[in-house]
């Protein structure tokens, strides 16, 4: 798949009024990426309330968590610049799921990672792999990072798709302790084109059996 081409939010395009809101980060083909808002919890509720969309992370969100998790975007927001982003569909304007860059406890470090999560009935369409391609664009080109992962749990067959189809490859297997379970997790890792070839598959990182907080949040 060819990269998507990162355009300003001012960069002319008619094709939604959303292009033109504060928040904006960043467009693809078909999708805009801009900071989630307060009138976006519903659209947020109806991905972490899917059990079949959250399935990795064995656990019911309910509607403080749903809160919660929207509030520690917006802190993100204010402390790093970046986060989860609402991936708005341009045909329509529709809020189909969320993607974006966030740091995540890894070891004894904290790693930026690319993140999604989509609305079920948004499955099968690549918009995954156009939204995360278009993260670690804006990491490479905007952050200026020289890498940049994913965790992801190691049975999840479809995130494990997404980050391969965008360049990444696997790493360290390691484990999250995680509402009182174990759940193992790779590391998949991309290099900035400048700098070395991603990690050697299996090694196993210094204080991988450590706690760390909630995946994705």
């Amino acid at each position: 798949m060819a990269a998507p081409v990162i355009r300003a939010a001012d960069s002319g395009s008619r094709e939604l009024s959303e292009e033109k809101r504060p928040g904006v980060i960043l467009q693809t083909e078909r999708l805009l990426l801009r900071e989630m808002e307060q009138t976006d919890l519903k659209d947020l509720a109806e991905i972490l309330q899917d059990p079949q969309v959250m399935y990795a992370y064995e656990r019911d969100f309910l509607d403080a968590d749903v809160q919660e998790w929207l509030d520690n975007q917006k802190r993100r927001y204010a402390r790093y610049g970046f986060g989860l982003w609402a991936v708005i569909r341009k045909t329509d304007g529709q809020m189909i799921g969320q993607a974006g860059l966030t740091m995540q406890p890894f070891g004894d470090r904290e790693v930026l990672e690319i993140g999604y999560l989509f609305k079920k009935a948004c499955w099968h369409q690549g918009y995954a792999v156009e939204a995360a391609a278009g993260c670690r664009q804006y990491a490479f080109e905007t952050l200026h990072s020289i890498k940049v992962h994913s965790i992801i749990r190691t049975n999840n067959d479809a995130s494990i798709r997404v980050a391969e189809r965008i360049g990444m490859t696997r790493g360290e297997t390691f484990v999250k302790h995680y509402y009182g379970k174990d759940m193992p997790h790779y590391l998949y890792t991309i290099y900035a084109a400048s700098q070395e070839p991603p990690l050697i598959h299996g090694s196993t990182p210094p204080g991988h059996d450590a706690p760390v907080r909630e995946p994705g949040q």
